[in-house]
């Protein structure tokens, strides 16, 4: 897996503010486009174990629901790196400021199937949890029902949220960290999904670009 970045610049003061309004279409779509993901999973969990191979059809469509959902996250909060709009599209989109790819694996562990994406995957989740923060569900005195979930991923993009009201830049050392956290929760990602047998690494590869012994690593 291997997630890159243009480093942010001339980011709007206050765009930030208003984005949640901007993203909702994307959330209609993606609501959708988990829910396939979801249903597909047992397709793809079956398929690995009796064949050792990734459905190439439903490879490219799961990998293209995670990139959409990176390139939303990249634009909103989950990281802020960017003002210009996401597309909607599975696809790759070579000119946009981050992009998320995955090498299609021709064959997989059919024994690794059964067990990586619940109990190897155990310490990955908790880091995860951490990060992405547990969710909190209430009820106001109407009955009407909300959800929020803030991490130390969402801590860190609040707080550069503040800066960039107060002075129009993105602490780079922020953003290197916090590309760094998201790398690492879309590895293990990948890593659940299926689409590798290569172990996600317990480190951070902060900065815009994969590093060389991510890439060399596989994931």
């Amino acid at each position: 897996m291997r997630l890159d970045a243009v480093p942010p610049s001339g980011l709007s003061r206050w765009l930030w503010l208003v984005k949640w309004v901007l993203l909702i279409p994307h959330g209609i779509v993606l609501a959708f486009l988990w829910l396939a993901y979801l249903l597909l999973w047992p397709v793809v969990l079956v398929t690995v174990v009796v064949t050792g191979r990734y459905p190439r059809g439903i490879f490219d469509f799961q990998v293209g629901v995670l990139r959409w959902s990176w390139r939303v996250g990249y634009y909103g909060y989950g990281v802020l790196g960017t003002d210009r709009y996401p597309p909607f599209t599975l696809a790759e989109v070579p000119d946009y400021p981050t992009g998320l790819t995955v090498d299609y694996p021709e064959q997989l562990s059919r024994g690794l199937a059964l067990v990586k994406w619940w109990l190897l995957a155990i310490p990955h989740y908790v880091v995860i949890a951490l990060l992405n923060g547990p969710q909190t569900r209430w009820e106001d005195a109407e009955g009407v029902q909300y959800q929020s979930q803030i991490g130390l991923i969402g801590i860190l993009v609040l707080v550069v949220g503040v800066v960039l009201l107060v002075s129009g830049a993105y602490p780079r050392g922020l953003y290197d960290l916090v590309m760094g956290l998201n790398r690492w929760v879309y590895r293990v990602g990948a890593y659940a999904s299926l689409m590798t047998d290569e172990y996600p690494p317990f480190r951070l590869d902060m900065g815009p670009a994969e590093s060389a012994r991510g890439v060399a690593g596989g994931v």
